[in-house]
């Protein structure tokens, strides 16, 4: 038995949704413009930062762990520009090291205990949290400050984060999936910013 249609009204309906979701996720971007000039600061610490040698820590949980594998990946392969590689870690893919630390630790210290092994003076830590409050990203970032990292936090609206790092870059919104989806593009625009200081 094949399935049921929609009816033309539940298409509609589902459509006219649609069509609200896109348009309230670009008023969000277009709100994030107010902003543009913490991206910009941003990018142009990590392009110093790399130009001098330095690496990239990138770290966060959930959606925010897979944008920073993601931000990691663009650095390590290209954005859009062929280019030497750039040094970028996620420390969120060595289950190893996250399972070790957060059993014997406690799962605050994942990021912690990797920045304090891995992190060296002048390297970038970019923590990245919707909610700005996340134990882990806010001990990470901490722990950068003391070991002589440029600290960069990429949040939603308020939250702890923005008082540790150095360049905050805040997403003023409330839904998670909003601020989720700023984030992919504010991390594009850096890549693209980077690029074209470094190659342009």
């Amino acid at each position: 038995m094949s399935e049921e249609r929609p009816r033309p009204a539940e298409a509609l309906a589902k459509a006219e949704h649609v069509v609200r979701v896109l348009k309230d996720a670009a008023a969000a971007h277009e709100r994030m413009s107010a902003s543009a000039d913490m991206v910009v600061k941003a990018a142009s610490a990590i392009a110093a930062a790399l130009q001098q040698g330095h690496a990239i820590l990138t770290f966060g949980n959930g959606g925010s762990a897979a944008d920073a594998q993601h931000f990691a990946a663009e650095m390590v392969g290209r954005y859009e520009r062929d280019r030497k590689a750039w040094p970028a870690i996620a420390l969120t893919t060595d289950t190893s090291a996250l399972t070790a630390v957060g059993n014997d630790y406690g799962f605050e210290r994942v990021f912690a205990r990797q920045l304090e092994a891995l992190g060296r003076p002048g390297d970038i830590a970019l923590g990245i949290s919707t909610s700005g409050n996340s134990p882990n990203v806010l001990r990470g970032l901490e722990a950068a400050n003391e070991r002589g990292l440029v600290t960069i936090a990429l949040t939603g609206r308020g939250g702890a984060a923005g008082k540790i790092a150095a360049h905050h870059i805040a997403v003023q919104e409330d839904r998670t999936s909003r601020v989720q989806e700023v984030h992919a593009t504010v991390l594009h625009v850096i890549c693209e910013l980077v690029e074209q200081e470094l190659h342009g």
